[in-house]
């Protein structure tokens, strides 16, 4: 079985690298994460300075490539401040709500009895309310911020990972390998976090790379809504801006953080597909 899931790895890395589209979205993805680390560093420009004039159209320089903002500010360094903030999110996100997922479906999937009920009548009181108002809600509570809408994607976000391992487990509980660790003397943790989870970790490696894509994408929205990030560094304050500015002709903020989101989220899309593909087992000969 390690030999098989070695396999699956080296031919997935091979596949990957061969897809010339999917190597220009992982450098792209690379591009935004180090913005966003730069950001952490307190090496990105101040995004609070102003620059220029009310509304100053694009020019040659970088400050100005977008122009400014109803303050001055520059319009790219507000994009970049967004990237860092999205990126966060994006990242935090999944590493909240991938472990729960993982674990909650591991432990019902493996034991079965009351223990699944339990997992499985959880996990359906969540998914019966909507994602977005859960989050609101949550958000609502513990404050605005990035640390609250991280909290609040992060503690519902774990459902369809849940799900999906919970799927898993049940078919490999009662294979060969787990059964012969069983009579080996292995203990039931044991069997679920050596050897049955690593042949079932690429679903939630490709649901982590997916999630990456839905929180920002909530973020966004959370934001444009008035819950989310207030400092002003969020692509969904720019487009919530963008409503009163487009009536005044000023269209370079709301085009600027347009092609920053499409540009991260098509490279999420791709390789998000890429490694769904990659990493199927059946696709092993």
């Amino acid at each position: 079985m390690a030999e098989r899931r070695d396999s699956l790895w080296r031919r997935a890395g091979r596949q990957l690298m061969k897809r010339r589209g999917v190597v220009i979205c992982f450098v792209i993805i690379a591009c935004y994460l180090l913005v966003a680390l730069l950001g952490i560093l307190g090496l990105l420009p101040d995004y609070q300075e102003r620059v220029g004039d009310s509304y100053d159209p694009p020019s040659a320089s970088f400050a100005l490539m977008l122009g400014t903002d109803i303050f001055g500010r520059s319009v790219v360094y507000k994009i970049l401040a967004g990237t860092k903030t999205a990126m966060l999110i994006g990242l935090v996100v999944p590493a909240i709500a991938v472990p729960i997922g993982v674990t909650l479906g591991a432990l019902g999937g493996y034991f079965g009895g009351r223990v699944d009920a339990f997992i499985v009548w959880f996990f359906s009181v969540i998914s019966s309310v909507p994602y977005i108002l859960i989050v609101i809600a949550i958000s609502f509570v513990l404050g605005k911020g990035m640390l609250a809408i991280c909290v609040a994607m992060g503690t519902v976000g774990w459902v369809g990972l849940c799900r999906l391992v919970r799927g898993e487990f049940i078919k490999h509980r009662h294979r060969e390998y787990a059964l012969a660790s069983r009579l080996l003397g292995a203990g039931d943790l044991t069997i679920i976090f050596r050897h049955i989870l690593p042949n079932v970790i690429h679903v939630a490696i490709i649901t982590a790379s997916l999630q990456v894509l839905g929180a920002i994408k909530s973020e966004v929205i959370l934001t444009y809504l008035g819950v989310g990030i207030q400092d002003g560094s969020s692509w969904g304050t720019m487009i919530s801006d963008a409503a009163g500015e487009l009536v005044q002709g000023i269209f370079w903020p709301l085009i600027g953080v347009v092609f920053s989101m499409f540009f991260v989220i098509y490279a999420l899309n791709v390789v998000g597909d890429a490694l769904r593909d990659a990493l199927d087992p059946k696709l092993l000969d």
